[in-house]
């Protein structure tokens, strides 16, 4: 990724050491100041849940191990216990069965929330994910809306091969009648999550395992149960006058790692955090292009046909006068997921 960077955001290169530490610390833990309030990826998902369930009776859980077990990941923590079994479904290991009564339940005016324990398993359910729940409002006229969200880890996970480590972001996002959300940090959990529930259309809801328990800084206003994000909106991270960097979900942190160690240099990034994949900001992107005239995106799902293939069609469509070099495309490896851990990181933007 720092590669590209180099090449296209100055002339020159930078020292071979100083790539070596930019490396280092693309993987070096988050620090933040002392004092800030913080929450995981985790807890933020689960207040989010369980404030909507909260306001509205109309929402529930379903979804393997939501339940009794509180969830794989521990998303669903303590809602069987504070909403009991009729707003908190266990549900057998058939994905098609229960994805098909949670758009049928949606159908008859419930707010459905279900999990799947990797969004590699929607794979199953993908007829009803489409054809029963995006197509429906258009195919009626307007009369039939599906307000119901699914959930669940996408992307790249660690050691568990390739049938466990797929980003579907780009499948979901060519579909019309989907929402497609990712979150980054934990507001971006609370606040999208909270949209997601609350949206009268389906909402892919494409959380990375790996962030779960990683701690952001979290603002008051945040907090509130009130609080909520606008879908189709992308956040502008950091600001900057040089390159663009455009990404999602865990490659924010990334993106934001090599815009520090850029600003080393004095190269200055503006890095976008997506958040909302379909609807996608496309004013936000070519308006930074528009300023930075460097286009770089990153993203760990396959390159053809991905995400970031879309984003760099729409600023050449729009912003093509402005560029001042190539468009840089940064992506996993077009293969499927390795499961030995040294090919594994050779197959993912790090």
């Amino acid at each position: 990724m720092l590669g590209i960077l180099r090449q296209r955001a100055i002339d020159g290169g930078l020292a071979a050491s100083t790539l070596r530490r930019t490396r280092s610390a693309l993987v070096s833990a988050r620090s933040y100041a002392a004092g800030a309030k913080e929450m995981t990826v985790r807890d933020a998902l689960n207040s989010a849940i369980d404030e909507e369930m909260s306001a509205d009776p109309k929402v529930f859980v379903m979804g393997e191990e939501v339940g009794q077990y509180q969830g794989a990941y521990k998303i669903t923590k303590g809602l069987l216990e504070k909403y009991g079994p009729e707003r908190v479904y266990d549900t057998p290991i058939t994905e098609a069965g229960f994805t098909g009564i949670g758009v049928g339940a949606a159908y008859a005016g419930l707010k459905p929330v279900v999990e799947f324990m990797t969004f590699n398993f929607s794979m199953q359910a993908i007829d009803h994910i489409i054809n029963s729940a995006a197509k429906s409002n258009y195919m009626s006229a307007g009369q039939i809306n599906v307000p119901i969200v699914f959930r669940g880890p996408n992307g790249a996970a660690a050691g568990v091969g390739a049938q466990h480590s797929q980003c579907y972001a780009a499948w979901y996002a060519s579909v019309p009648g989907l929402k497609v959300l990712a979150p980054y940090s934990a507001e971006d959990a609370r606040g999208l999550l909270k949209a997601a529930i609350r949206d009268p259309d389906p909402v892919v809801f494409l959380e990375n395992e790996l962030l779960y328990g990683e701690s952001f800084p979290i603002s008051e206003e945040a907090l509130d149960s009130s609080f909520c994000l606008p879908i189709g909106k992308a956040k502008i991270e950091r600001e900057g006058k040089d390159v663009t960097i455009v990404t999602f979900s865990k490659m924010v942190g990334f993106a934001l790692k090599a815009a520090e160690k850029l600003a080393e240099e004095g190269i200055s990034a503006e890095v976008i955090n997506l958040r909302s994949i379909r609807p996608l900001d496309r004013a936000t992107i070519n308006a930074s292009v528009r300023k930075t005239s460097r286009l770089v995106t990153v993203e760990e799902g396959f390159p053809q046909h991905g995400v970031c293939a879309e984003i760099c069609a729409s600023v050449v469509e729009e912003s093509f006068s402005y560029l001042d070099a190539p468009v840089e495309r940064i992506a996993g490896a077009d293969v499927p997921m390795p499961y030995a851990a040294n090919l594994e990181r050779l197959a993912l933007p790090q």
